[in-house]
């Protein structure tokens, strides 16, 4: 016997698509489908003032180099300042 829709879903329309869903077994990303620089990679990521991010995108831009390279370099300086190794 199947679930009775939500009261969202008969509104949305979603009932149609979880039932479309149910069932289908997914798999991960082949390592062919992901880029080369992101093989092997680990996504670090948090939530920040919108003014940090327009901070760190300016200097990013007066530096010419990209947000993921600041980053590296703040972790870096993390490690470092703890005794850890630079592996960023």
């Amino acid at each position: 016997m199947a679930n009775k829709p939500t009261l969202a879903e008969t509104f949305s329309g979603t009932e149609q698509v979880r039932q479309t869903v149910v069932g289908v077994e997914t798999t991960p990303k082949p390592a062919a489908m992901v880029p080369p620089s992101r093989q092997g990679k680990k996504m670090i990521s948090g939530h920040f003032d919108k003014d940090v991010h327009r901070q760190l995108k300016m200097l990013a831009l007066e530096k010419e180099t990209s947000i993921q390279n600041l980053l590296s370099q703040a972790l870096n300086a993390l490690f470092e300042r703890n005794d850890m190794p630079p592996i960023a």
